[in-house]
C-alpha cells in the first residue's frame, strides 16, 4: 500500500483495474432501477481534446458514479460521430482515405478519455462510420421511405396503409402530409394506374422523398452545406464562397411532426431558453392561404400565406423569392437585365443574412402585376431576397401600413401606403401592427373589428375556392443529401420506367449495409457529379442500376445513436426490445447549446417516428438536458515595437511608452504572466536570436485577455500536460470547481494547484507521508466529527441532485479542513468521506478505499452514505451572558434545559458571581437558546 500520494502510479493502476475487470459494464437488470447518462457525440478532430472539452464529460461521469453508489444500474457509454467534412477535406488534400485519419483521431481521443478516468462502458463504443453501425442508419432511412404521415391518426404509418386507402377511396379528402399541389384522385383513377405509375404517385407522400430544394452550395468544396456550416456567406471550413442553388435532393418531412415537436417540449426538463429556441425555429403560425391571379396569365396563380388576412385591402406590392420557379416567365423583357443582376447577387448571400437583415432594403421589379382578389386592384410584383423559395409559398404580400419592413420597402420604391384602420394615425411614423380600430376603405369588411373581419374574409375566400384557413410552420423539411464521399451511402438505386423516367427504389434489407465504394479521388467528377460518381462504372445495383451518388448528412448517424448504445453488438436489430424497454430514454443528456435547433430537433423527429412504428418506448429521447458552458482560454500577449530597426518586445507595464502591436503568445511558455524568453525565441521563427526585450524588474510580463480557446489564439491547454503534472483527479476537481456547469468560465492554469493541494489534504487524513505509514485508527467517532461528516453528506447529496457540481467541491473542502482541525483519522468517518469524494476523484478514492481495508474490489460497488439528521442535533447551546445588556462571557447548557435550570446554573457560576461582586440581581431574563440578561439594580 502506498503511503505517498504518487498520483501517476495510482491513476495508471486503477485505470488498468477498471479495464481488466470491466468495472463499468452495464447490463439489463430488472432487479435494479436504471439510470442512463449520456454525453453528446464528439467528433474526433485531429487536434485532440483541450481542457475545455472534458467539462461536460466530467459532470456526466460524476452523475454516473453517484447513481451507481445509489444502487442504480448505470449506462454511461461513449462513441464517435465519425463521418464529417474535415476528414473529407484532409483526404482531398492528401489522398489518404478518410477512414485512416478518422481511426487515428479516435485512437487519440480514447487515449485521452481513458487518462481522465471516465467510467464509460467501452464495450458499447459505436462509430457512425462503421458499416455495422450505419447499416442501421440506412435501415431507419428505409423505414422513413416506406412510411407516410396520417394526419387523422396523427402519426406515421406504413405506406401499405396508404395504398389500401387509395384503392378503396382514392386521395380526395385524404388527410396526409404531402405537397399542396399533389393531384387528388379517385379510387377508380388509382386502380386504373399501372404499377410504375402508382409507385411514382406514392413518392409524393413518403417521409423520405426527392425534391428540388434551394440549398447552400459551395463550388470549391463541391458539396451542400447546412446553415450552421455557413458564416457570412462563406463556408465555415475553408472560407469559400457559398451560393444559393436549386438542386434535386433527398429530404425528410420533419414538418409532419411540427406540432408534436412543440407539444413535446412540455414533457422534458430542458432550459427555458433552449425550448424557446426550438419554438421559434418551428415557428407555428395560424393564418390564411390566398391566391392572387397574375395579369395576362390565366393558368397560374400566386399563393401567399398571411397571418393577417384582415390587412389584404392594404396590399400595395407582392414579393417573390428570387429562386421562385416562375421568375423567368414573369419577368418582362425591359426588366430582364436588372432581374438577372439581382438574382446573381442574391446567390452569394446566405439564408441567415437574407432573413435577418431588417434594415437593408433590396429588391427588383419584374414588370408584372398580380390582381388583388378582394378589390381587383393591380399590384406590382417584385423580387426580394428576404423571401425564401423553400419557406411557405415563396411569395409574400406587402402591407406597408402594418409591417415595418414592408413600409421601408414601399418608401424605397415609392409605392402607395394605404391606411386600412381608422386607429392608425400618422402612418409614416407609426407603421405598427395594431389590431385596434375599425377598417376603412376596405370593401366587405368596412367598419368591422379585427375578429369579425378575419372570419368574414376567410369565409369569403373559401366560398370562392381562392383561399382557406391554414396552420403553417417556419421550419422547413430537412435536406438529407450531401455531395460528399465520407458519409452514409443512401440505400437507393434508380430504375428507369418505360417512358425513361428514373424512379428511386430501395435495396433489400438483407443487402444492408450498403458500403462506400473505393474511388480514385475524393473530389466531384469532372462533370460536377458527387465523388461517388467516380465509382459509377463499377458500383451498380445488380450490376446495372445506378446507386444514389449523394451521401447522408452528418446528422443522420447522430439522430438515433442512444438506442445503439443500449444493445451495441446486436446484429439482428438496432437494439432489442428487451434493451429498449429497460433503458427507455436518456435520463441525463449533457452537451453544447449550439445543437439546439439542429441535432436536437432532428433527433426528436426520428425518435417520434420510431415510436410511431412501435420500435421504441418513449416519445422524447432525453428527459433532462444540460447545456454546459464554455471554458474560455486565458490568452497572453507580447508587445512588439513597430517601426523599430531591431526586433524589440516591450513588457506589458511599459507598452504605453511605445507604439506597439499586440501578438498572441503560447500560454504554455508563460507562468503567472511571466514569459519564458528563451523558450519564446526558440519556438518562434519570426523572432531572431538578437531580438531585444525591454523588461520590468528583470522579467517580461505578458498581457492577458479571456477569449475562446483555440489554436489560432495560442491559448489551448492540453489536458495531457496537466494530468502528467497534477493528475487526472486534480483536473476533474478543478474543472468542476471553476463555477456552475452551465456558465462560461475562464481557464487559469495557475489556480489548479489549489485543487491539487486539497487532494493532498485528503491524503494526509489517511497517511503520514514523512513517516511513510498509515495513521488510520478504529476508534469511535466523536459527536463533532459526526456533525462535520453528516453536514457534508446532506449538502453533497442535495447539490448533486440539483446538478450543482461546483458547490460540492466547496463542501468537501470545508469538510476536509474541519476533520483536519479535529485531527480525525478514524476509519468509520473517513470511509464515508471517501465515498463522497469518489465521483470527483475516483482514482484516489479507489486507493484510499483499499487502504481502509474494504473488500468490495472497487468503491463503485459500495453504497452512498446515508444522512442521519440526529448527528446534527445540538446537545448544548452556548448562552451569551450579559449584564445590563453588555455581554461579559458565554456559558454552555444542555439544549433541553428549561429557563429555570439555565437561570440557576448561571447564578451558580463562579465567573458570574465575580461580576455580581456580592450584589443580588434585580431580574434574570432567559431567552431560550438566545441569551441570558442579568439586570442589576442601581
Amino acid at each position: 500500500m502506498r503511503s505517498e500520494y504518487q498520483f501517476r502510479d495510482i491513476e495508471k493502476a486503477w485505470q488498468g483495474f477498471w479495464e481488466q475487470n470491466q468495472t463499468f459494464k452495464a447490463q439489463v437488470n430488472p432487479n435494479k432501477p436504471k439510470y442512463y447518462v449520456l454525453d453528446m457525440f464528439p467528433y474526433p478532430s485531429g487536434a485532440g481534446l483541450h481542457v475545455g472539452h472534458p467539462l461536460g464529460y466530467i459532470a456526466s461521469d460524476i452523475m454516473a458514479r453517484y447513481k451507481r453508489l445509489q444502487g442504480y444500474e448505470v449506462l454511461h457509454p461513449m462513441g464517435f460521430d465519425s463521418f464529417g467534412l474535415p476528414a473529407e477535406q484532409y483526404a482531398i488534400q492528401t489522398g489518404q482515405h478518410p477512414a485512416i485519419t478518422t481511426e487515428q483521431n479516435i485512437t487519440r481521443y480514447i487515449e485521452q478519455l481513458k487518462n481522465m478516468g471516465f467510467s464509460f462502458d467501452w464495450t458499447r463504443e459505436v462509430r457512425t462510420s462503421d458499416p455495422a453501425y450505419y447499416k442501421w442508419t440506412q435501415w431507419i432511412f428505409m423505414q422513413l421511405f416506406n412510411s407516410w404521415y396520417n394526419q387523422e391518426s396523427d402519426k406515421a404509418e406504413s405506406i401499405d396503409t396508404l395504398t389500401q386507402r387509395l384503392a378503396a377511396r382514392g386521395s380526395v379528402g385524404l388527410k396526409a402530409v404531402c405537397e399542396d399541389d399533389v393531384e387528388r384522385i379517385s379510387a377508380e383513377a388509382w386502380n386504373a394506374m399501372g404499377e410504375e405509375e402508382q409507385y411514382a404517385y406514392l413518392l409524393n407522400f413518403r417521409l423520405a422523398y426527392l425534391d428540388d430544394s434551394v440549398v447552400n452550395w459551395c463550388p470549391q468544396l463541391g458539396t451542400v452545406l447546412a446553415n450552421d456550416e455557413v458564416k457570412d456567406g462563406l463556408s465555415e471550413r475553408g472560407g469559400y464562397p457559398v451560393e444559393q442553388k436549386k438542386m434535386r435532393q433527398w429530404s425528410m418531412r420533419i414538418t409532419a411532426y411540427a406540432d408534436r415537436l412543440l407539444r413535446g417540449l412540455e414533457e422534458v426538463d430542458w432550459s427555458d431558453s433552449l425550448k424557446e429556441q426550438q419554438r421559434n425555429w418551428i415557428g407555428k403560425s395560424i393564418g390564411t392561404d390566398v391566391e392572387f391571379a397574375i395579369e395576362g396569365i390565366s393558368d397560374k396563380k400566386i399563393k401567399v400565406f398571411t397571418t393577417r388576412v384582415d390587412t389584404i385591402y392594404g396590399v400595395s406590392f407582392m414579393v417573390l423569392a428570387p429562386e421562385h420557379e416562375w421568375v423567368a416567365e414573369l419577368t418582362k423583357p425591359e426588366q430582364q437585365a436588372d432581374v438577372d443582376a439581382y438574382i446573381t447577387w442574391t446567390k452569394s448571400r446566405s439564408e441567415l443574412d437574407r432573413v435577418s437583415e431588417v434594415k437593408t432594403v433590396s429588391g427588383v421589379f419584374t414588370g408584372s402585376y398580380v390582381i388583388n382578389p378582394l378589390n381587383n386592384e393591380r399590384v406590382p410584383l417584385f423580387l426580394a431576397d428576404y423571401v425564401l423559395a423553400g419557406y411557405g409559398t415563396g411569395a409574400v404580400m406587402g402591407v406597408p401600413s402594418g409591417d415595418q419592413r414592408d413600409w421601408n420597402f414601399a418608401k424605397h420604391f415609392d409605392l402607395p401606403i394605404p391606411a386600412i384602420l381608422d386607429a392608425q394615425k400618422d402612418i409614416e411614423k407609426q407603421a405598427d401592427n395594431t389590431k385596434e380600430g375599425k377598417y376603412i376603405n376596405s370593401g366587405i369588411i368596412n367598419g368591422m373589428g379585427y375578429k369579425e373581419a378575419t372570419n368574414t374574409l376567410i369565409q369569403w375566400l373559401e366560398e370562392r375556392e381562392i383561399g382557406k384557413g391554414k396552420v403553417q410552420y417556419r421550419m422547413r423539411n430537412a435536406v438529407f443529401s450531401r455531395q460528399r464521399y465520407w458519409g452514409e451511402p443512401v440505400p437507393v438505386y434508380f430504375k428507369p420506367t418505360a417512358s425513361g423516367q428514373l424512379l428511386p427504389y430501395l435495396i433489400q434489407e438483407s443487402e444492408l449495409p450498403l458500403e462506400l465504394p473505393k474511388i480514385d479521388k475524393y473530389l466531384p467528377t469532372e462533370t460536377g457529379e458527387p465523388p461517388l460518381g467516380r465509382a459509377a462504372d463499377s458500383w451498380k445495383y445488380q450490376g446495372q442500376y445506378d446507386y444514389e451518388w449523394s451521401t447522408m448528412p452528418g446528422w443522420a448517424g447522430s439522430s438515433w445513436y442512444w438506442y445503439r448504445y443500449m444493445d451495441a453488438q446486436n446484429d439482428a436489430a438496432f437494439a432489442s426490445a428487451e434493451a429498449v424497454n429497460y433503458w427507455k430514454a436518456v435520463d441525463l443528456y449533457i452537451g453544447g447549446s449550439e445543437h439546439a435547433t439542429g441535432h436536437l430537433l432532428y433527433s426528436r423527429f426520428w425518435n417520434k417516428f420510431l415510436k410511431d412504428l412501435g420500435y421504441v418506448a418513449e416519445e422524447e429521447f432525453a428527459k433532462k438536458l444540460i447545456n454546459q458552458g464554455m471554458i474560455q482560454g486565458r490568452s497572453n500577449f507580447v508587445y512588439r515595437v513597430k517601426n523599430s530597426d531591431q526586433v524589440t518586445f516591450v513588457s506589458h507595464g511599459l507598452k504605453d511608452q511605445y507604439d506597439v502591436a499586440a501578438l498572441h503568445v503560447d500560454v504554455n511558455i508563460v507562468e503567472n504572466d511571466i514569459l519564458d524568453v528563451k523558450e519564446f525565441k526558440r519556438s518562434r521563427n519570426d523572432v531572431p536570436s538578437d531580438a531585444q526585450f525591454i523588461l520590468e524588474d528583470g522579467k517580461y510580463v505578458c498581457g492577458w485577455e479571456v477569449e475562446k480557446m483555440s489554436k489560432s489564439k495560442f491559448n489551448v491547454v492540453n489536458p495531457d500536460d496537466l494530468i502528467a503534472k497534477y493528475g487526472a483527479d486534480t483536473l476533474r476537481v478543478y474543472e468542476m470547481f471553476l463555477g456552475p456547469l452551465e456558465q462560461f468560465k475562464p481557464w487559469n492554469t495557475n489556480s489548479i494547484s489549489g485543487s491539487h493541494n486539497f487532494l493532498r489534504k485528503v491524503w494526509r487524513l489517511f497517511f503520514d507521508e514523512q513517516a511513510q505509514k498509515s495513521v488510520l485508527v478504529d476508534a469511535a467517532a466523536t459527536p463533532e466529527e459526526l456533525k462535520v461528516l453528516h453536514m457534508a453528506i446532506r449538502k453533497v447529496q442535495d447539490d448533486l441532485e440539483r446538478y450543482s457540481f461546483n458547490t460540492v467541491v466547496s463542501t468537501l473542502m470545508i469538510c476536509v479542513n474541519d476533520l483536519g482541525q479535529l485531527k480525525c483519522h478514524k476509519k468509520s468517518v473517513l470511509r464515508e468521506l471517501v465515498l463522497l469524494l469518489s465521483p470527483y476523484a475516483p482514482h484516489m478514492a479507489e486507493e484510499l478505499w483499499a487502504a481502509l481495508g474494504e473488500e468490495a474490489g472497487s468503491i463503485s460497488h459500495a453504497k452512498f452514505p446515508v444522512f442521519n439528521p440526529e448527528f446534527l442535533v445540538e446537545n448544548e447551546f452556548n448562552y451569551p451572558i450579559s449584564f445590563n445588556g453588555k455581554v461579559k462571557l458565554t456559558l454552555a447548557f444542555s439544549a433541553t434545559a428549561s429557563p429555570a435550570e439555565v437561570e440557576a446554573g448561571v447564578l451558580a457560576n463562579e465567573q458570574v458571581q465575580k461580576h455580581l461582586d456580592g450584589k443580588a440581581p434585580s431580574k434574570v431574563i432567559v431567552v431560550p437558546k438566545r441569551i441570558v440578561n442579568i439586570v442589576l439594580g442601581k
